[in-house]
């Protein structure tokens, strides 16, 4: 094949990259999409409103079945989210993390932020890969005072977090370990498990599972769950004894128009 001439080799090659500044002659830096910047996405917010402790700690006698009644079961995450470290039950305030994919850096800066007895919510941006919190995080929670985790995402080191104690609610289990560079958000409104957490609502949780109290309507779910465990208190008693009756199914069917052959 004849060679191309230098002219001919110039019509087929691309533009030159502009990484000179026309004025000056040196080199400008180049743009890069990738590069992470301060806002949303990216943001910690040191302070957050939380409830009065003295609220939070009437809920302690609650079942997390009963709390979800009241809410019209609309507040409960989903059942994949179990506790993996133990059968201790959960109930404080939310520190909320939103982690990028694969990443736990801002799951490390919550301990800064965390008061004793809050409870670390982690929305993990849909990762099924890596886990995002393990043994070390867990140890220095323990010192922290942070009641226990709710992790929408994988955690790892098993044995050593059960060694800590702490109530850990999360998926799954997985030795893929995180990065630790960012971005990601700390203390603004997340998504875990299906349902809105924002920083400061209540969160309960136990062998049945974790419900999310906002923090705006505590008061008022409170005295409904003083009434209706007193209703139900007599009710479930005599149950136990054998004195019931269904007539309630067949009326509820009825009004279906269920038919029967």
């Amino acid at each position: 094949m004849a060679m191309l001439k230098s002219a001919q080799l110039d019509k087929y090659s691309p533009e030159p990259a502009s990484d000179l500044d026309q004025d000056t002659g040196n080199a400008k830096a180049r743009p890069k999409s990738a590069e992470m910047s301060g806002g949303p996405g990216f943001r910690v917010r040191t302070s957050i409103k939380r409830p009065a402790r003295n609220l939070v700690e009437l809920f302690r006698p609650y079942e997390s079945a009963d709390v979800s009644d009241l809410l019209n079961r609309m507040f409960t995450l989903s059942s994949e989210i179990r506790n993996l470290a133990n059968d201790k039950p959960l109930l404080g305030p939310a520190i909320t993390v939103k982690l990028f994919p694969g990443d736990n850096l801002m799951l490390h800066k919550a301990l800064d932020v965390a008061q004793p007895g809050d409870v670390v919510v982690v929305d993990t941006s849909g990762s099924s890969s890596n886990a995002v919190f393990g043994d070390l995080i867990a140890n220095k929670a323990r010192h922290c005072g942070i009641a226990g985790f709710v992790i929408d995402g994988l955690i790892r080191d098993i044995e050593g977090v059960k060694e800590v104690g702490l109530p850990v609610y999360a998926r799954g289990i997985t030795s893929f370990g995180p990065l630790h560079r960012g971005p990601g958000e700390l203390n603004y409104p997340i998504s875990c498990a299906g349902v809105v957490v924002n920083p400061g609502d209540i969160v309960t949780a136990d062998q049945s599972g974790v419900v999310i109290v906002r923090r705006e309507f505590a008061s008022d779910l409170l005295g409904r769950l003083v009434s209706h465990k007193a209703q139900m208190a007599s009710y479930v008693a005599a149950v136990k004894r054998g004195e019931f009756s269904n007539a309630w199914v067949d009326k509820q069917l009825e009004q279906g128009g269920c038919f029967f052959e």
